[in-house]
């Protein structure tokens, strides 16, 4: 290599300063590839003679710099004596700056001058024009317009020209966002070849045409000056161009590669400020969508500061110390790396100083001086808020990622551990087999540590994200347009129900908005609410869209309760997953349990049923599949049905069923009711097994050859969604039965007795004042066979909905005669603000009082109604849990202490008699027994319809019940709760633990507590299958369909309709009731008989499907027990015995005779001179002076009968509503004493067509 010798000069003429004898002074960043010279060498270079002198007067005069040597290559022609030219490099970038900024300043200056100077010559002007005349003016106007021209066309251009050049370098456009992503991209680029050459020295000679990272840095460089240019262009204010941070990061590091390149010589220098650039990266990532929260956006800005400004320094550091400083001729400099220098100065900002590393320049002392003030500063602000943003980001902020062949739910609204584990607990309860299905649950707070852990347990098939489904982005984030469903879960024990219904409506607006395909099922806690979700286009019930409310169903299963007890505890049982629990020991709790592990499930049945009636099917399924089928999915073939589907319950043998039919069960497993689908006659038929019922060859053949009306089944994990091909076909008509033509006539159809659906009874709107009773009025009334509903509330209680506990109760396939009286016993502001939805119902009173008062309740004979239902509008205005169900607890345990006087006398049975649906009454031949008659009874609060089996026509029976002391224990009573705990207190006797789970509990085992928190399995059993929820709302609701929640929607109220043939077939469904085996057709399988031959029997003659038992607690003692309490056992299998006392559940047919024979019942009225009387509750007093207890013939009794019906008849139309005097403003009704009031129940109104059986029992 050649190496210069300018410093050995002095050393061989043996004068001078004597540099050269100390050797070549090397620059601080040489490394080991530099080239080392000694005095010896340098003086053997110069030893000519002729040379010498000129050598040594050359290193007198040449500064001492010149002296130093740097690397070079043998093909470079660099600098012979190796003179460094950082200078050359500094001064381009300086000549760049200060030049343009002095031409900037001088234009404006210039620019300045001129338009002072234009505007004194202006005025010059308008003087002369103004001295000179108009005509001197025309001739010196028009060359000043056209040069006025010429200047609007050039600004013209240019601005156009600023335009263009601005809308290139702007965000605002794709190529603007194109080219400022490309320039900042192109500088982190730049930077990394900075890294790269940093390794090399400061100063070195490269031949541009061979070393790569300079050629594409020259590429780069050469972009930026035309961005500069660009930039320049659309600048407004070119001064404040200038010295911006970005021109000022060009002006140092373009022009020294265009030096570089010319003198061949590369120079570090200040291309470390290209790291400045990285300031700008939160900009570039808001351009491409990428940063959209504040939170986001602050945390790029703080650390791409905090990057930026500590590799820039390091830069500078880096170029001092391997440099040196210039006025000690660049001697005292040191050889850092520049990843050194980035450690030195993070030591330095954050005061920890190791001293390991540490600068010696004089320079590098002073910037770190000042970097220490400001990095200091920047260190304790930039470093805190970096990392509480980090630490505040959301820990469940990330996004769901959909696993191939599983889905998944989204599960939002109220997020609480209570409801988050309820709802788990049956969604992945064992029992739905293997539920492939992610929950994803979506909330804005992030989950508190048992929240958090209940997720940890169940990682595998459960997420949660924080975030609200009121932001299209947390949609997008747990990918709700690929979701099966979202479940939206709501906060039944809120202080306003109606904000939290909106919110909800929200929630399903925000998410229809976002996916108008989605599956939604929606909890909501008011029924007037539900309407709201009408008006979403995108909402429809028909593609899975289902709203369960909470008040609806909470106030139809007590509703249900009053005409069956403990019906709202086994429905409650059968769409809830409960695990079956073994109990070896012989007590109602190992019955109870057994019952409580069926669940509700369907199933389409096989080819085999086709043809075959329902209850043939029915009873098939029963004793040899040992499932319970309670009902089936229909699609009528009458074009005037719409075509729509419907579900029965308990058709009745008219109906054939067709390929394809969707049965619902109840069973215990969804395994078992596979059964009915692989059900094959010709294989199955000697199978006695049924666990060995399972797919068969013939199933298989059927399975390649698609049936015609092959059902499109939709699986979900045990349990089928509806499907268009899936229903069956009738054989001749709608099940539907309508009354045959003679009954029609006999109809008014001019009066409104129905709404205008046909489900429910109806009258024409009546004053509150109307229906209003005094205490003395109420206690001078007969009122017995009632229903006394005990509510809470005043002006400021949130509303509970009582149309939905009375619409059940007026469903319209009761007659008439059957409805119960309704008497509400409650603050009369609050029943104020009900009474606009109550005032279409007939059969309603109010007594303004207090439950807690007891002369209140006796006023309204509550030892004499059927059922006391004890409700609260208050429960959620009270932090406190355990004081929500005060009220209802209070009112409980203050009837249960109540005292009544009143004794049973010797009951006359009614003369009438009774005879099952379907029966004909004047041939004794078709009957299985020989009659049955009706015989009321008075008890101590249970009011007990017994049925009475005769040995032979004519015999009268004298029933005689005694008991010395009636108790308020006896009253049938079921007890809202809000909190599950609080039903401890309802019982005092019972041995239920605190800690024991509600349907585990005593009060709900028998049906006389209900709480909300049950209905939280609907959320599960409706995504599963949401045919459970159609059948559940069509038995406690009493009929209401989506074309009445529609009308009433509308109005909300119901609207009187019209006697047409089709609403009047509306009237022919199913509903619930008990029957009796201590006397009637079935006393003979009540003494140790099967459940099964019950069964069998009641389906066969009556179409009367059975499917449950309420039997005494003590009933399996063989002892004799004295209480009262009954408890409930769901779906007995075949052999299962049966007491005496046992009550039945069974779903009864629609009777059209018994209106007729009833009609007296209902409206009765004995003579015109007789005082007003409440319909079917408030009851004339007969005279009892001719009236002895003595057997009557049938033929005498019939006659009577239909004498009584004829004077009736001429007296008031048949089926017509209440009587136009049913609410008196004045009952002249005398006291009566307790033996007149149990004669006057041999009258009183029924509730079922085979009546409810209740035997009279003693307290416990």
């Amino acid at each position: 290599m050649a190496n210069g010798g300018g410093g050995g000069g002095g050393s061989s003429g043996g004068g001078g300063d004597g540099g050269g004898g100390s050797g070549l002074r090397m620059s601080s960043n040489i490394h080991a590839n530099h080239l080392s010279l000694d005095a010896s060498s340098s003086s053997s270079s110069s030893s000519s003679s002729s040379s010498s002198s000129s050598s040594s007067s050359s290193s007198v005069h040449e500064p001492k710099m010149d002296a130093l040597i740097i690397p070079v290559t043998m093909e470079v022609p660099c600098d012979s004596r190796g003179q460094r030219m950082w200078w050359a490099f500094l001064a381009s970038s300086m000549v760049t700056f200060f030049g343009g900024l002095f031409i900037i300043l001088l234009w404006r200056t210039l620019k300045y001058l001129w338009t002072v100077c234009c505007h004194c010559g202006g005025k010059t002007k308008e003087a002369q024009k103004i001295n000179n005349g108009s005509s001197q003016a025309d001739g010196t106007l028009k060359p000043v317009d056209e040069k006025e021209e010429v200047v609007a066309a050039e600004v013209g251009w240019m601005t156009s020209v600023k335009d263009w050049a601005g809308v290139m370098i702007s965000a605002q456009t794709l190529t603007g966002r194109v080219l400022v992503v490309l320039v900042f991209a192109l500088s982190i680029g730049a930077l990394v070849i900075y890294f790269i050459d940093s390794s090399n020295p400061i100063e070195s000679c490269q031949n541009f045409y061979k070393d790569f990272t300079l050629q594409i840095d020259m590429a780069f460089n050469v972009f930026f000056l035309l961005y500069f240019g660009l930039r320049f262009i659309a600048a407004n204010d070119k001064l404040w161009f200038w010295l911006e941070v970005n021109s000022v990061v060009d002006f140092f590091t373009v022009p020294p590669v265009f030096v570089s390149v010319y003198l061949n010589r590369s120079w570090l220098g200040l291309r470390f400020l290209r790291a400045l650039r990285l300031i700008q990266f939160s900009e570039i990532l808001q351009f491409l969508n990428i940063l959209k929260t504040s939170n986001s956006i602050k945390l790029v800005n703080l650390l791409s500061i905090f990057i930026s400004t500590w590799l820039t320094a390091a830069g500078f550091i880096h170029l001092v110390e391997n440099s040196g400083d210039p006025w000690e001729n660049f001697q005292n400099n040191q050889a850092l790396t520049y990843w050194e220098c980035v450690y030195l100065l993070m030591v330095t900002m954050s005061t920890v100083g190791y001293g390991d590393v540490y600068a010696k320049t004089t320079l590098g002392r002073l910037f770190m001086v000042f970097f220490i003030l400001g990095g200091l500063a920047m260190f304790a602000s930039y470093v805190p808020e970096i990392i509480e943003l980090i630490g505040n980001r959301k820990k469940y902020g990330g996004s769901y990622s959909a696993v191939s062949g599983r889905k998944h739910i989204v599960v939002c609204g109220h997020i609480t551990l209570e409801s988050v584990s309820n709802f788990l607990k049956d969604f992945l309860h064992k029992d739905r087999d293997d539920v492939n299905v992610e929950i994803v649950f979506l909330h804005n707070i992030s989950p508190n540590l048992e929240l958090e852990a209940l997720f940890k347990r169940h990682f595998t098939q459960v997420e949660f994200y924080q975030g609200s489904v009121l932001n299209p982005h947390d949609l997008a984030r747990v990918k709700i347009e690929s979701a099966d469903a979202c479940l939206i879960l709501a906060n039944k024990y809120c202080a306003d129900p109606d904000a939290e219904d909106a919110s909800n409506i929200m929630r399903v607006i925000s998410i229809k908005n976002y996916h108008p395909k989605i599956r939604i099922i929606t909890q909501m806690l008011q029924y007037h609410n539900k309407a709201h979700l009408l008006n979403i286009p995108s909402w429809n019930w028909k593609e899975g869209d289902d709203a369960i409310c909470l008040a609806e169903l909470k106030l139809g299963f007590i509703a249900q309760s009053c005409l069956a007890q403990g019906l709202s505890t086994m429905l409650a049982n059968l769409f809830s997953m409960r695990s079956f629990i073994k109990i070896e020991e012989d007590t109602w709790q190992k019955y109870y349990l057994e019952g409580v592990s069926n669940e509700m499930y369907t199933e389409y049945l096989s080819s085999a049923f086709v043809g075959l009636s329902f209850p043939t099917v029915c009873e098939l399924c029963f004793v040899k599949l040992k499932l319970l089928m309670i009902a089936i999915e229909y699609k009528s073939a009458n074009r005037e049905s719409r075509s729509r589907k419907r579900i029965l319950i308990n058709p009745g043998n008219h109906l054939k069923i067709q390929e394809g039919t969707l049965g619902f069960f109840i069973a215990s497993d969804a395994k078992e009711v596979k059964r009915a689908f692989f059900y094959c006659k010709a294989c199955h038929d000697d199978v006695t097994d049924p666990k060995r019922i399972k797919k068969c060859g013939c199933r298989r053949l059927e399975d390649e050859q698609p049936p015609t009306l092959s059902p499109k089944k939709k699986q979900r994990n045990g349990g089928m969604r509806n499907s268009p091909n899936s229903s069956p076909k009738l054989m001749r008509h709608d099940p539907l039965l309508i009354p045959g033509n003679d009954q029609i006539d006999n109809m008014d159809s001019n009066v409104k007795k129905y709404d205008s659906t046909g489900m429910f009874h109806w009258c024409a709107p009546k004053e509150i004042e109307k229906v209003i009773l005094t205490r003395s009025e109420a206690a001078m009334t007969v009122l017995s066979g009632h229903v006394v509903v005990c509510i809470f509330g005043d002006v400021s209680s949130a509303l509970i909905g009582l149309r939905n506990l009375v619409m059940p109760l007026r469903a319209s396939n009761f007659h008439y005669h059957e409805l119960k009286h309704i008497v509400f016993v409650g603050s009369i502001e609050y029943l104020k603000r009900e009474w606009e939805t109550l005032h279409n119902f007939p059969k309603v009173s109010i007594l303004p009082g207090t439950p807690l008062s007891r002369a209140d309740l006796r006023a309204v004979n509550i030892n004499l109604c059927d059922m006391c239902v004890i409700l609260s509008a208050n429960q959620n205005n009270i932090d406190d849990t355990s004081l929500q169900d005060k009220e209802c607890i209070l009112a409980s345990l203050n009837i249960k202490s109540m005292q009544f006087d009143d004794s049973i006398g010797v009951l006359q049975a009614n003369s009438q008699g009774f005879t099952p649906p379907g029966m004909d009454r004047s041939s004794p031949d078709n009957s299985p027994v020989h009659g049955m008659l009706r015989q009321p009874s008075i008890t101590t609060g249970v009011n007990i319809p017994i049925i009475t089996e005769l040995a032979k026509p004519g015999k009268l029976p004298l029933v005689s019940v005694n008991q010395e002391k009636n108790s308020g224990t006896h009253i049938l009573m079921i007890t809202e709760l809000v909190n599950d705990t609080n039903v401890q207190f309802l019982d005092q006797d019972d041995d239920d633990d605190p800690d024991t789970e509600l349907y585990l509990t005593q009060p709900f085992a028998c049906g006389t507590a209900f709480a909300v928190s049950v209905l939280d399995s609907l959320m599960s059993a409706t995504y599963f299958n949401d045919n459970i929820l159609t059948l559940i709302r069509t038995l406690v609701t009493g009929g209401a369909t989506p074309e009445l929640e529609a009308l009433i929607a509308e109005e909300n109220a119901l609207r009187g309709g019209y006697s047409t043939p089709q609403t009047l077939a509306n009237r022919d469904r199913c509903r619930v009731a008990q029957l009796a085996l201590l006397d009637g057709p079935f006393a003979d399988l009540g003494d140790g008989g099967c459940y099964g031959d019950l069964f069998c029997k009641a389906l066969k003659t009556y179409n009367m499907l059975c499917f449950g038992i309420y039997r005494l607690r003590d009933a399996h003692l063989s002892t004799p027990s004295q209480c009262t309490k009954r408890y409930v056992i769901t779906n007995p299998p075949y052999e299962f015995e049966l007491v005496p006392t046992d009550l039945i559940f069974c779903l009864m047919q629609f009777d059209h005779n018994a209106g007729q024979s009833r009609a007296s019942l209902s409206h009765s009225s004995h003579s015109s001179q007789s005082s007003s009387k409440k319909s079917s509750s408030v009851h004339s007093i007969p005279s009892t002076a001719n009236r002895p207890n003595r057997p009557k013939s049938r033929e005498s009794r019939d006659k009577q009968n239909a004498t009584r019906m004829t004077r009736m008849g001429q007296e008031k139309k048949w089926f017509t509503d209440e009587p136009d005097n049913a609410y008196p403003r004045n009952i002249q009704t005398k006291p009566m004493s307790t033996h007149m009031a149990n004669q006057i129940n041999q009258y009183k109104s029924t509730s079922s067509l085979i009546p409810p059986i209740r035997e009279v029992e003693d307290e416990c």
